[in-house]
């Protein structure tokens, strides 16, 4: 299956939502308990973390499938 890069650069933005969401959502609630206020410490969060996890993801992503790619091409020639 061939991926076009604009469909893997919108991937790459929902994933990096989705994780930075989830992860600001685990560690504001952890130390917060849930407190008065803590959805908006949360959405603050979210907000600075979001772009971050997007421009690494554009880093990192090329290279994780690379690293994918390796992996999977020498576990086959072991077979």
């Amino acid at each position: 299956m061939t991926t076009s890069r604009s469909t893997l650069i919108l991937a790459q933005l929902f994933i990096s939502g989705c994780m930075s969401f989830l992860m600001t959502l685990i560690f504001s609630a952890i130390p917060l308990h849930f407190a008065a206020g803590w959805t908006s410490v949360w959405m603050h969060h979210w907000l600075a973390a979001w772009p971050v996890a997007f421009v690494l993801s554009l880093i990192v992503g090329p290279l994780c499938f690379k690293a994918s790619f390796l992996v999977l091409r020498s576990a086959d020639r072991l077979r």
